[in-house]
Formats: structure tokens, C-alpha cells, sequence
């Protein structure tokens, strides 16, 4: 059994799979309950106690993601961050040309793959509005949840604010001014293509695929298209990318090696 791990700001996401790439297994926690639950941190790196989370039998583990960047996971093959949300797209579509939009939790990430591998790149982690952070937020303001937020994308009220903070206040204006939850919600996730839009057109392909938590609703899926005049694919598990990126490293390392 082969585990990947990818190590997010909001959640760890943790996919099983056999030597073959079959997902058997597939679980996300809340990062900090993760740590607390099944991580202890020592001289080093993250020691993951996998009988404690019921799993035995792993043969090979691979980790990446914003965790990463900070503890190594002990026994386990370390993925660039990048390189593994690119490899999980390349396993999860078939596809080898095409640009990635990742949205996570606290950054957002455009990658332009050719001949499956990462040509150039663009990331945004220095601001959460254009992140999953910013759209909780602002559900939160609205008194609605993820999903149903998601779910709208018609007739978008205009949101020029290029700051998570200030986007509240403007939100909250636009509430006083009566305007629908619905097109309150499509304003929400139109102004997420409008501040991406510097970051995807230098690295525009044909092909666009959208990952994250942030792809498990329709309505960004729709407004890429709208906005770039491109398909827009969303893999079957687009927030497990990073970990199934990491399992197709450890699958490719072990070919290379008979």
C-alpha cells in the first residue's frame, strides 16, 4: 500500500492506493486536529501515528503541501509542492498539456504543464482573496455555507475590493443595498477569477484544470470558462490532488528502479 499525504494550511489530505494507483482509502482532517490527533514533532521531523488512524500495511509514504515547507515527514518521500499537484492532475485526467489553477486554503497557484511536466508557474501566497480562506469568509458574512455558496454564479454583483479585509466591508454594503443571496454569493466567486487574472492569462493553455477545495462547486468551474473562453476540467478528486501527486511519485520512482 502506497500512502500520500499532502500537508495543507486548512486540512491534510491523506489518500491510500495500491501499487497500481487504485485508491482504497481517502481521508481529510482539519490540520490542526491532525496534528494534535495522530502527529508528534521530534528531532526529525512529523512522525505520523498510522496505527492510531487504523492503517497498516503501508509500504512507501510521499508528503508534500504547506506543511512541507516546515516538517518533514519522517520515513516519507518529500514532493515539491508544485510538482506534486501537477503529477496528480497528470494521473487523475491523462492529460499532459494544459495550465493548473489551484486554489487552496491560504495561496492560489497557476502552473502551465507541457509534455506533463511544469514550464512556468505563478503563486499567490502573500494574500488570502484569492484563497479558500477568503470564501469562507465571506459565506460567513452571508450566513450561508461552502456548498451552497458554490453554487452561484449568475448575474454577479460587482465586488472591486482587492483585499480579503476590505472585501467583507464592501460585501456587507452591497448586503444593505438589497441585493439577493444569490447574486450576492456569484459576486463572491466572480471577484476570485477577476484577481486571478493576472496570474493565469501569461500562463493560458487551451486546456484549463481547476483543483481544490474551491472545485468541488460548479460555479468557479463556470466563471473560468466565462472569463478565458476555455474548457475548464475538474478532476473526479480535485482537493486529494496534491496527495494522489504523491503517490504517482512513489509509483514512478519504483518503475524507474526494475
Amino acid at each position: 500500500m502506497i500512502c500520500g499525504i499532502d500537508l495543507g494550511s486548512r486540512s491534510v489530505k491523506l489518500v491510500l492506493a495500491d501499487s497500481d494507483g487504485s485508491i482504497k482509502e481517502k481521508h481529510i482532517f482539519s490540520t490542526v486536529d491532525f496534528y494534535r490527533e495522530y502527529g508528534r514533532v521530534d528531532e526529525e521531523g512529523l512522525r505520523i501515528d498510522f496505527a492510531k488512524l487504523g492503517i497498516e500495511g503501508i509500504e512507501a509514504v510521499a508528503s508534500t503541501g504547506y506543511g512541507r515547507n516546515t516538517l518533514d515527514v519522517v520515513g516519507s518521500m518529500v514532493i515539491p509542492e508544485l510538482k506534486a499537484h501537477v503529477l496528480g492532475v497528470v494521473e487523475q485526467t491523462g492529460l499532459t498539456d494544459f495550465t493548473l489553477i489551484d486554489l487552496g486554503g491560504q495561496d492560489s497557484k497557476v502552473i502551465k504543464v507541457r509534455k506533463g511536466r511544469m514550464v512556468d508557474f505563478a503563486t499567490n501566497d502573500k494574500c488570502a482573496a484569492s484563497t479558500g480562506r477568503y470564501l469562507e469568509n465571506m459565506a460567513a458574512v452571508l450566513n450561508i455555507s461552502m456548498e451552497e455558496l458554490s453554487k452561484h454564479s449568475k448575474d454577479p454583483v460587482e465586488l472591486n475590493s482587492t483585499c480579503a479585509i476590505f472585501g467583507e466591508s464592501e460585501l456587507i454594503g452591497r448586503i444593505v443595498e438589497g441585493h439577493s443571496t444569490a447574486v450576492l454569493a456569484a459576486g463572491v466567486n466572480a471577484s476570485i477569477v477577476k484577481r486571478i487574472k493576472p496570474m493565469v492569462r501569461p500562463l493560458l493553455s487551451d486546456t484549463l484544470v481547476l483543483t481544490g477545495g474551491v472545485a468541488l462547486g460548479e460555479a468557479m468551474k463556470v466563471l473560468l470558462q466565462e472569463a478565458f473562453g476555455r474548457d475548464v476540467i475538474v478532476p473526479c478528486e480535485p482537493q486529494l490532488n496534491g496527495a494522489i501527486g504523491c503517490i504517482r511519485a512513489v509509483r514512478m520512482k519504483q518503475e524507474k528502479g526494475k
